[in-house]
Parts: C-alpha cells; structure tokens; sequence
C-alpha cells in the first residue's frame, strides 16, 4: 500500500540546506596532481561547493616553512610556491579553502610523532611564537595575493586533538594553548578573521567541548565558531585491505549533535555560537566499502535533511578518492570517502548532494518534510527529494492541495540499486583494480539518474502522483506547472499509434 503524504501550500518546516558550503578534501598537496583537479573540476560543475577543507596545509609536501643557519643564528624563511598554486587552481574552479591551519612543519616540530602514510607531524611546535609568525605570514601573503575576499575564509587550529595520533598524547591542556596563541596573534593581526576549533571527533566529545569553553571564558577568549566532526556508524571490522561497519541510529546521532549545540548554549558568553562540522560521513575510514553504495546514498539524505538544524555548516568527507591516508588506493571502488571516484565515477552519493542542491537552487520556502522526504516550493510549483533505507520497494503517494487546475508536468531522477549502480556494474565485469578506459566508460555509463516524466492533471485545486522507491533508492522530483507549446501538424498521440 503507497504512504500518503498531503502537502499543503501554505505550510512551513523548518529545513536549513547547507549542502553547499563546504567539502572535504585529502591532503592538500594532493591538490598538484591532475585526477584531482579533474575530479573536483567535475564536482564543481555538477554542485559548486564555496569552500574546501584539507589536512597538510602546513605539512613539509607543501614546503612553507623552512629553517637555515646563518652566522650561527637559526633563521626562517617561507616558500609558498605549492600552496599559491593550490589555491589558484580552487579559485579557478570556483572554490575558496577552509583553512585547516596543521600539522607541523618537521623543522618545526617538537618531536616526531606522524600519522597516515604520508607523515604529517602531529606534535606541538617547538616555539610557539615561531608557529604564530608563520600562521600570520601566511595570512598576510594570501590578503596580498588574493585581496581582501581572504578575510572570508573561515579558519580552523588543528584537526581531531582529543585522538593521540591526530595530537600527541591528546593533550588537552597543550592543544587549548595552541588554540589560544593562535587565536590571538590572528586576532592581533586583523580581528575580521574568524577563527574556530576545538576540530574534535566524537571521543569523549562532551568533555572537550565543555572544557573547551570553560578555558575560553577564563581566558576572555570568543571564538567564532565551535567545530567538530561527525561520522556514524560502529567500530569496523578490517578484512583485507578493507572495513566493514554498521550504520548507527539517525536518531540518536542527531542528538549527539545537539548535546553539543546544549553545551554550547549553556554557557551564557557562547549561547548560539554557530557550529561546524567540519568532516561528516558514515564511516569514518577511507576503506569504508559503504561509501560506494546506494544505501549510503540513500542513510545521507536523511543527513542532509537534518543536519542544517543546529549547525551553520557541514562538510563532507570528502569531494573525490585521491586520497591516501592509508597508501595509494589499489583498486577502483576501495571504500574510498569520495563522492566520485576515479575517472570522474559519480557514486550514488554524489546525487544526494546533487539533488540536494537542486532543492536549494529550486525554493526555500519548505512545506514537508520528515524522516523519509524533503518538499520546498517556489512560485512555479514544486521540488522534493525521497528516499528510501532498506530492501523493500515503497510506493509513495504525493497530493498536492492549492494546486490550480490544469495540467503539470513531473519530472523524476532516480537513484537505486537497479538504475544507478556503477559498483554492481564493476563488480558484473570482474572488480577490475586497474580498469581500462573503456571498461571506465563502460562503468561511468552505469552511474547516472534514470530520469522519468509524466504530465499530472490537477481538478478540484488538487493534483495526485504517486512516485516508486527502489531498495535503497533517493528520488528527486519536480512539479511545475506545464505550459503546452505544440508546433503545427504535430500530434504526439498520433506520432505514437502511427504505422
């Protein structure tokens, strides 16, 4: 039996779509190479986030900061060769960076301790007021280079410290003073620049928050915005080269967002700071087998939808699969965070944001919306994205009240198992690790929408469609108005019964 949903015109819900603000993105210095560019070019094209957010921004692949002797003296000295041309290829491609101001520099570097296979130090400076001088520098060079737009782009000290390997020990204490010299010497540079963290991930996230803050009162010190990441799904297992993990409750991952936004607000000096998310995905590896499938395609609509009501912004992890956190990906479809992998293989995620965007594009004005369904309106009519979480095909009924009478046309993309599928497709020709560039095409020709039209016919100020959702399926529709322009001679039901 189809679920019936009844929309009325004049209703309002509230649904924040941020879907476009920001994107995730590996290691900066990945930024040089060209299947990046290509892919994020892609992305760009088909979404248009406004900013990015990488790792490495100070790592030594970058080669900012560089120490010399001279006379016996230790000197600095800067090169920004690699991140000015980083940063000309986003703003060519329409995108500003979210700056993720780590890891350390290995020369300026208290110890040794890296993470991931490209070896980004995650220790505290040696000196701070060396740290300090490069982050302003930095800066500084970006404002001349780029203008004054740079006072826009948010920034962010450091990424995930409550997690020993992201920085050492996890030590609170020494974090909360990175964070507050480098609040402060930004602030002492130009005060327009909005700095946020603490960047936790979900450890032990309500003491980092509340000690966060507590530390910012007592030091008379107001960040801009509160940031964290959100991933949601259990501890994996590792097979191979890969994990497998389970996805956890939306419920009861909407509420772990908003104990922070509570925590927040009980601090009367913080009380609706915005908050970041500055990573969310399922899983939160870049083995994930989940995140090529429909059904994370289909667990994110219902993130998406939710998302924008206690965060300002969310970021996904991450844009495309050159990525290397775990060495150089050996396979086509390895789990990797992307929304396309390579190629420019759109997987079945990248139309949830897609259609997400085009809710957006389409009106802000929404009418529906609950855990399976988003309805916004404009003045033509009207856009929604469905989805559907599980084995079994749904049928929904949608019943449009205030509708005029006449005729409207509605137009589907639809996304599934069946019709948007390009992991089955690689895995029906033989999992290919290195596939050809006709077996490329050959898998990319299996990962668009199906797209499906119908005219609906409105009497008595209603008009009645129903719409199918496959397994693990997300549809996005519109329902505007039809305006009938036949050239003359031509009959469309004659063209069809001719012989």
């Amino acid at each position: 039996m189809a679920r019936q949903i009844n929309i009325d015109p004049e209703n309002r819900v509230r649904f924040n779509n941020n879907v476009d603000y920001c994107v995730g993105t590996g290691r900066l210095g990945l930024a040089l190479s060209e299947e990046y560019l290509k892919e994020l070019e892609y992305v760009q094209k088909m979404i248009g986030f406004s900013y990015i957010r990488g790792h490495g921004l100070f790592s030594d692949d970058v080669a900012i900061y560089h120490e010399y002797e001279e006379n016996g003296e230790t000197k600095v000295e800067y090169n920004y060769t690699y991140i000015d041309r980083i940063i000309d290829s986003y703003i060519r491609l329409g995108i500003r960076p979210y700056l993720e101001l780590g890891f350390m520099p290995g020369q300026l570097a208290s110890g040794t301790q890296t993470i991931f296979y490209w070896k980004g130090n995650t220790t505290p400076p040696k000196d701070y007021k060396k740290w300090t001088d490069m982050v302003v520098a930095l800066l500084a060079h970006l404002r001349e280079r780029y203008g004054e737009e740079t006072l826009t782009w948010p920034i962010e000290v450091w990424n995930e410290p409550n997690l020993p390997g992201f920085w050492y020990k996890a030590d609170m204490q020494e974090y909360f003073r990175l964070f507050k010299e480098t609040f402060l010497a930004i602030k002492a540079y130009d005060s327009r620049y909005t700095v946020g963290g603490p960047a936790i991930c979900g450890v032990n996230d309500a003491e980092w928050i509340r000690s966060f803050l507590e530390f910012c009162k007592k030091e008379n010190i107001h960040p801009d915005r509160i940031t964290r990441h959100h991933y949601t799904v259990g501890f994996p297992t590792r097979d191979g080269h890969y994990d497998y993990s389970k996805l956890e409750d939306q419920k009861m991952r909407f509420e772990n967002l908003q104990s922070t936004r509570d925590i927040i607000d009980s601090f009367d000096e913080f009380r609706d700071l915005p908050i970041h998310l500055t990573e969310f995905s399922t899983s939160y590896t870049p083995r994930g087998v989940i995140h090529d499938t429909n059904l994370n395609a289909a667990y994110l609509a219902g993130q998406l939808a939710g998302l924008g009501d206690v965060n300002e912004a969310y970021s996904y992890w991450t844009f495309g699969d050159v990525f290397e956190e775990q060495g150089v990906q050996s396979s086509l479809f390895h789990g990797g965070f992307g929304l396309v992998a390579a190629g420019c293989i759109p997987k079945p995620t990248f139309w949830t944001f897609r259609f997400f965007k085009q809710l957006k594009d389409f009106g802000s004005e929404c009418v529906y919306r609950d855990d399976t369904a988003v309805i916004v309106k404009n003045e033509t009519g009207y856009a929604g994205v469905l989805w559907n979480i599980g084995d079994e095909e749904q049928s929904v009924e949608l019943r449009f009240n205030g509708c005029g009478d006449g005729e409207y046309t509605l137009v589907c993309e639809t996304v599934d198992e069946t019709v948007c599928n390009p992991l089955k497709m690689w895995h029906d020709i033989g999992e290919p690790q290195y596939p050809t560039a006709a077996q490329t095409e050959l898998i990319r020709s299996a990962s668009a929408p199906q797209a499906g039209s119908a005219v609906v016919k409105a009497e008595n100020g209603e008009a009645v469609t129903g719409i199918g959702l496959g397994r693990n399926g997300v549809v996005h529709f519109t329902l505007t108005k039809r305006r009938f322009t036949p050239d003359r001679g031509y009959d469309y039901e004659k063209v069809l019964s001719f012989h």
